[in-house]
């Protein structure tokens, strides 16, 4: 017989709808279905539940959310909207397990900030804690540049980078106009007689409008 509750309550949804519109009798529609759910020993759905928030570490939300996702670590000086930041980019030794002949960071459409090679270095890291701050280290030689379309970062090395130690790109710029969560990806091309691109990790941003 328990089977047949959700048949009852989706009737009594059904002899509840309102056929024309109306505050009141949207609310009367409301309170009856509710009871219709609760006659039938189904717990109710909450009405108006609050939507997800975008604070970080307690509701995370990412474009590419399957197994394979692994969240990096950054850092910004600034997360509101148009303010001058410096984005630390990292990459611990344990998001790379070779060396790297070529970085590729991709951006998505509605970060809309201006992006300049001259703003940025590829650096051996400082992670930040409670007693120290994230930091450039040490510069490590390499070509930046960026797409036609910015929608892209290409770090090419002088030298392979070797695997151990935290690298990573900083950047200085303009937040983005537009609040909201961005994500971008890390690529690698690695060493091998056919040398592949292979997925890294991803930096969940999050701009705050004030």
């Amino acid at each position: 017989m328990a089977s047949f509750r959700p048949l009852r309550v989706l009737r009594a949804a059904t002899l509840c709808r309102p056929r024309r519109g109306g505050l009141a009798l949207g609310a009367a529609s409301a309170l009856a279905l509710t009871a219709a759910v609760q006659t039938a020993g189904v717990a109710p759905l909450p009405i108006g539940a609050a939507r997800a928030q975008g604070t970080p570490g307690v509701v995370e939300f990412r474009w590419e959310n399957n197994k394979d996702y692994n969240k990096l670590y950054y850092f910004l000086t600034s997360a509101i909207r148009l303010q001058r930041s410096d984005y630390y980019l990292l990459l611990r030794p344990k998001d790379r397990k070779t060396a790297i002949l070529k970085l590729t960071i991709t951006i998505p459409d509605h970060f809309d900030a201006k992006l300049y090679p001259k703003q940025m270095k590829l650096c051996r890291m400082r992670q930040g804690g409670m007693t120290r701050r994230t930091g450039c280290e040490q510069v490590i030689p390499a070509t930046i540049e960026v797409a036609p379309n910015g929608r892209a970062i290409e770090v090419y090395p002088n030298t392979p980078i070797p695997t151990g130690g935290t690298v990573g790109l900083m950047m200085t710029l303009f937040n983005p106009f537009t609040a909201g969560m961005f994500q971008l990806n890390a690529m690698a091309q690695v060493p091998g007689e056919l040398p592949v691109s292979i997925y890294l990790g991803s930096w969940l941003i999050e701009i705050s409008p004030n």
